[in-house]
């Protein structure tokens, strides 16, 4: 396989409402902080590939609209998927391994305030049984979180300091906002509304370079667990496991995990599946439940995770994003120092 680097990121700063720019404007910004974040110029990039949902931004065929941010004349080589952009970094990554081009643009996008987060989650749960109970994000992780106290995995005061660290680390808009005044306010026990993520408005971008230069992908990989929750034991997480083994992540070595957990036990899940000891420090910047944008959240943990390295924070560091109710689909990116 051909050695891949993380050679810029960017993001816009994730506020709770950005009434100053459209889709063409957000892409514009970022993709040019992030290639001047990398030395690169537009003409550099050999293939663009981007992350966003129609359904959140609530308009048809956004994304093309958002290709206006990219100067993309003469005609680009361009691809999109209608999920977070970490998995348009996953087809970037699978593109430069042809070997005919050697950088890749990765961004995406997404505006919470907008409204129809919590629905369009809805819709992505099984049409014929779950989605007409309308159940929501909240309500679905509150039924893992009390598997998890069930089943003796998890107490309410992991989850609280989960909660505490993501307040620590994470600075929105200039401030930590107030939890009850911004959080999704999920009241369904055992989650309280400091234990859901605050939902935000904004953009990533990350530059893929072959050959050299930045934090080296050492490994990267999805997988995938049952559709439906009741098909699966919701306080294991199998998927993310699997990811973790087949990108080839070394947890004894692992210094910093940045994990796309929305809700306070998500991150203890995820911190106790995967066996993380006192050596890794999960989710320095925060995590998604300081800032959870639509489509975003996920790549940017894996900037975030190339960033840890690239200040000489770690040598060894983990990117993760997750899909679909209750941490069903999960991506894997491994990171390390040259």
């Amino acid at each position: 396989m051909r050695p891949i680097h993380i050679a810029g990121f960017a993001q816009l700063d994730q506020v709770l409402r950005d009434t100053e720019r459209d889709e063409a404007e957000m892409v514009q910004q970022v993709t040019a902080a992030a290639l001047a974040d990398a030395g690169l110029g537009r003409k550099d990039v050999g293939f663009t590939c981007s992350g966003s949902n129609d359904y959140v931004m609530g308009r048809a065929f956004s994304f093309t609209m958002a290709i206006d941010g990219l100067a993309a004349w003469p005609p680009i080589r361009e691809s999109h998927v209608e999920m977070d952009g970490a998995w348009a970094l996953y087809e970037a990554w699978v593109r430069l391994q042809h070997g005919d081009v050697d950088i890749a643009l990765v961004y995406s996008f997404g505006k919470s305030s907008l409204g129809g987060v919590a629905e369009s989650l809805t819709y992505s749960l099984d049409p014929y049984f779950l989605a007409p109970l309308e159940p929501g994000p909240d309500v679905l992780a509150s039924l893992q979180a009390r598997r998890m106290l069930d089943a003796g995995l998890a107490t309410e005061a992991d989850f609280a300091r989960a909660v505490a660290q993501a307040k620590a680390a994470a600075v929105i808009n200039g401030q930590v906002p107030d939890p009850l005044d911004h959080r999704v306010g999920t009241s369904h026990l055992p989650l309280r509304a400091e234990d859901g993520p605050v939902r935000t408005d904004g953009a990533a971008c990350v530059v893929l370079r072959a050959g050299g230069g930045g934090p080296r992908i050492s490994g990267i990989a999805h997988r995938i667990d049952p559709h439906q929750p009741g098909a699966r034991d919701l306080a294991t997480c199998p998927s993310a496991v699997l990811a973790a083994e087949a990108a080839g992540v070394d947890i004894a070595r692992l210094d910093v995990a940045e994990f796309h957990a929305p809700y306070s036990s998500q991150v203890v899940l995820l911190s106790r599946v995967l066996g993380l000891s006192e050596r890794t420090t999960v989710n320095p910047s925060g995590g998604a439940l300081a800032a959870d944008t639509p489509m975003v959240a996920g790549l940017v943990r894996i900037g975030e995770a190339a960033q840890a390295i690239r200040s000489g924070r770690a040598r060894h560091a983990l990117g993760h994003a997750s899909s679909g109710p209750c941490l069903q689909h999960n991506l894997i990116c491994a990171l390390e120092a040259e």
